[in-house]
């Protein structure tokens, strides 16, 4: 009886493994789950856009993906909007993005120069920077070479600068090197890539643009980019 119940058990959750597969196999809901890695809220209207779908079109994906919990509605007054249900879609997303970048045959990165600097995943800061700051934590041995764990060093000197990681409830990985996929290299993510955008909006080293995932470094950030982390950047 018990591997009957278990037998059934497995049958679920390979149906259920296959339902999420196929949310993310179709080529319009991809660039919508894609558009919405910025971390903000979209309106159909925005996203039927970036699809290149009809308004019905883009109503019947973004239902498949309500249902799926791949994204949540939000209403505002009359209008409503869509986003990533949460950190660990984002996070899966992106190891995608890079298995997809490592499985793929090699071809000439046409990502954007300033998307390809700096630009925001989600919650956390992705790019040419980012991948800069990686090596840098990995250097000063403040972060495994895998990116998985946050050395006992690294949380002492962070938190001197006042960067202290508070992972709250959630089940997200205090750290993980995530593959960047304009980079093909690590850059932080987890808990502490997101603290860490945080920390630079906050100090002012940083500015986004609304509409853009585009981040440009503050002249105050370039030069902190330089005496904190020994990273030189111009923009």
């Amino acid at each position: 009886m018990a591997s009957v119940i278990l037998h059934e058990e497995e049958g679920e959750l390979e149906s259920q493994m296959a339902l999420t597969a196929a949310v993310m196999a179709d080529k319009s809901r991809s660039r919508m789950l894609c558009a919405l890695m910025d971390g903000r809220a979209w309106t159909a209207t925005e996203l039927s856009a970036v699809a290149d779908v009809s308004a019905s079109t883009a109503s019947a994906h973004l239902a498949r993906l309500c249902e799926q919990r791949f994204v949540v509605a939000l209403a505002q007054g009359r209008h409503r909007y869509f986003r990533l249900a949460g950190t660990e879609i984002a996070e899966l997303l992106e190891r995608l993005m890079g298995v997809a970048w490592a499985t793929s045959t090699p071809r000439k990165i046409t990502t954007p120069i300033n998307l390809r600097h700096a630009r925001t995943c989600y919650d956390h800061l992705a790019g040419e920077v980012a991948v800069r700051l990686f090596d840098t934590l990995v250097a000063r041995q403040w972060l495994t070479p895998d990116g998985e764990t946050l050395t006992d060093l690294g949380q002492e000197k962070l938190a001197e600068m006042g960067i202290v990681l508070c992972a709250g409830v959630t089940r997200r990985k205090i750290s993980c090197g995530c593959l960047d996929w304009s980079e093909r290299r690590y850059h932080p993510g987890g808990v502490l890539g997101a603290t860490l955008l945080s920390w630079f909006s906050e100090q002012k080293w940083i500015k986004t643009q609304t509409g853009s995932r585009h981040v440009t470094f503050t002249p105050l950030g370039v030069r902190k980019l330089q005496t904190e982390f020994g990273i030189q950047t111009t923009r």
